[in-house]
């Protein structure tokens, strides 16, 4: 571990970083290059006193996800993170692990989307990033580890998780959902993680293995409506508009709704509900 360089790199990213880059309020008093140490510690999801400890090279060896947290909350790119794994003395991570790392670009469109339901997603389905409306609209699926981070797990494996869309609707989530594991798997190869998820779940879901032996790849939905089936405002009739990173395995979905809709009422009602609860 590299104490005097780590603690360079982390000033030197964080004074890099504006407080528009991710979606702050500058303010009129500002005087501080950068953000502060809070915000960036607020970003990473640790304390103020660890995060300053690391810039003040001193404090303990971060663990591999605390240099994951470091990296997002930073919005360093790949090459950026794998520097700072080196210089924490750690082993770059491998190409599993940079799946979950968001593209820049998309976290500086996804910070400036806090008012509107939003989610990141990777390759395998996974939530990666919510707005707050989101988790109001949706519930949190970033607290997921293990297979459970991707929807489509989920959705074949916890009955639970489909209670967020109206019973009519399943079928049509089913097929795009076997598709998009399909997808993954073209892409990633028989030794991938895509290819062992579906592998398990041809053994836990007859309906997965049904969908699975039909072979549709690619499958999308005839429009950009999604219906979600909320349990304080009803029914929400919205239009899902999807933007795919550079490499394609990262997404970000934006859900709107028509204005003057009964639905864009009850969007802008989210924050007076509060976050859904877990399987609502």
């Amino acid at each position: 571990m590299d104490r005097a360089q780590l603690a360079d790199f982390l000033r030197t990213r964080r004074e890099a970083l504006q407080p528009e880059d991710v979606g702050l309020p500058r303010g009129p008093r500002r005087r501080t290059r950068g953000l502060r140490r809070e915000e960036v510690a607020a970003l990473c999801g640790m304390s103020t006193d660890y995060y300053g400890r690391l810039e003040q090279r001193r404090g303990p060896q971060p663990s591999e996800p605390m240099l994951g947290a470091i990296a997002q909350g930073l919005r360093l790119s790949l090459d950026e993170r794998d520097h700072l794994f080196r210089l924490a003395g750690h082993n770059t991570p491998g190409r599993r692990l940079r799946g979950g790392h968001i593209p820049p670009g998309m976290m500086r469109i996804f910070d400036r989307l806090q008012d509107t339901p939003v989610q990141v997603v990777g390759a395998l389905s996974e939530t990666l990033a919510q707005t707050r409306p989101a988790v109001a609209l949706f519930g949190d699926w970033t607290r997921f580890t293990g297979p459970e981070r991707s929807i489509v797990y989920r959705w074949f494996t916890d009955p639970r998780t489909r209670r967020v869309y109206p019973e009519e609707d399943h079928p049509m989530h089913s097929r795009v959902f076997a598709s998009n594991l399909r997808t993954a798997v073209s892409r990633q190869g028989p030794d991938s993680e895509a290819h062992r998820m579906a592998e398990e779940l041809r053994g836990r879901s007859e309906e997965f293995a049904r969908l699975w032996s039909a072979h549709e790849i690619g499958l999308s939905r005839p429009d950009d409506r999604k219906r979600v089936l909320h349990p304080d405002l009803g029914m929400l009739d919205l239009q899902c508009q999807v933007l795919f990173g550079p490499d394609q395995t990262h997404a970000l979905l934006v859900y709107t709704a028509t204005p003057g809709s009964e639905s864009h009422e009850k969007l802008r009602l989210l924050s007076a509900v509060g976050d859904r609860p877990p399987y609502a």
